[in-house]
């Protein structure tokens, strides 16, 4: 009887270490840090990263070629633009924006815009969507209530990015072969203004308290300073040259307000710039082809993806140092990216 009951003890023991066991490797596993989600033109896949530990938690299957991303204010749903893959024939059920279950990562609704959608927006109060039709040359508004059109908007010739201002009063959409960017009034969903900047304008973003906007050119190799009160260019500064040439395409802004992070595309880089001053403090190396870039919420670190055929990584800046930390294999042709505030 007692050699019984120690063989029992001893099993009860053994399954207590095996349950805590499993306990300890399912919090390990657990994302303990904002997610960034990245979208892989080439392969029609978002990849989940957790940015406290910069590891792939998740790879999402969607489908299409997948370009803009944008968060819910939640950090709920994740939405991409998706259109028809290069070297295929148009295909029209391909080309909407995809609103994706965070938890899931199953599509749960389309959105019907126009086509060959490229960037997206979403005002932070989650009633409207935004999405540049580049062959189109408009940009649509979509009631993320009813997944109703409200407003199809002309916005220049190719249409590419799209941002809102942090208080959603406008969103800037630029324009690449019209050198333009459209100023939406959110309040009417009309075109306030117009005003050009350099060669292809690329992407946009605003500063925190929404005086101002920082766009890139890729052609014109310079980053536009715009007021947005009067919706006026105050300064353009040139993005110094390298020997593969850069070709700014994505910009993001710390959420200090104090630095302005610019993707070189061709250049293999991200720049540094002080925004009281508008110099460039650094020239980070990244990997190939960098294009959209985030900041974590914190601002301690920039994500820059980074999709250049030898490349398909997101690339880990620390902010503090401008140093890399960090390349993260990704999937095949990262385009955009964007990260949870939680």
């Amino acid at each position: 009887m007692r050699s019984f009951q120690i063989s029992n003890l001893k099993f009860q023991i053994l399954l207590l270490t095996l349950a805590a066991l499993a306990g300890t490797s399912g919090c390990a596993a657990k994302p303990r840090g904002p997610l960034a989600y990245v979208t892989n033109e080439r392969d029609g896949t978002v990849t989940v990263i957790d940015t406290s530990g910069d590891r792939v938690v998740e790879t999402w299957k969607i489908g299409g070629r997948l370009r803009g991303v944008r968060l819910s204010a939640d950090g709920r749903t994740v939405y991409v633009a998706s259109s028809t893959p290069s070297g295929k024939n148009y295909d029209a059920k391909e080309n909407h924006v995809a609103a994706i279950d965070a938890g899931s990562g199953r599509v749960v609704k389309t959105y019907e815009v126009g086509t060959d959608p490229e960037q997206l927006e979403v005002l932070p109060d989650g009633s409207r969507l935004y999405a540049s039709n580049e062959d189109a040359g408009t940009a649509s508004v979509v009631d993320l209530k009813t997944g109703r059109t409200r407003a199809t908007l002309v916005a220049g010739i190719e249409p590419e990015g799209v941002r809102a201002s942090p208080d959603g009063r406008w969103v800037y959409v630029t324009s690449e072969t019209s050198n333009t960017v459209s100023v939406i009034d959110t309040q009417k969903d009309e075109i306030a203004s117009t005003f050009i900047v350099d060669s292809r304008p690329r992407d946009a973003a605003f500063s925190p308290d929404g005086a101002r906007a920082y766009v890139t050119t890729e052609i014109g190799r310079t980053l536009a300073v715009v007021e947005t009160l009067t919706h006026t260019v105050l300064r353009t500064v040139p993005i110094k040259n390298s020997e593969n040439g850069v070709k700014p395409m994505g910009v993001v802004v710390s959420p200090d307000g104090q630095r302005v992070y610019v993707a070189t595309g061709r250049g293999n880089s991200v720049d540094v710039f002080d925004t009281a001053t508008l110099s460039q403090l650094a020239r980070v190396p990244v990997g190939q082809r960098p294009w959209g870039l985030a900041v974590t919420p914190d601002g301690r670190k920039v994500y820059a993806a980074c999709g250049g055929n030898d490349a398909n990584e997101v690339t880990v800046i620390d902010a503090a140092t401008n140093n890399v930390t960090g390349h993260i294999k990704v999937g095949d042709g990262p385009w955009g990216i964007a990260i949870s505030r939680r």
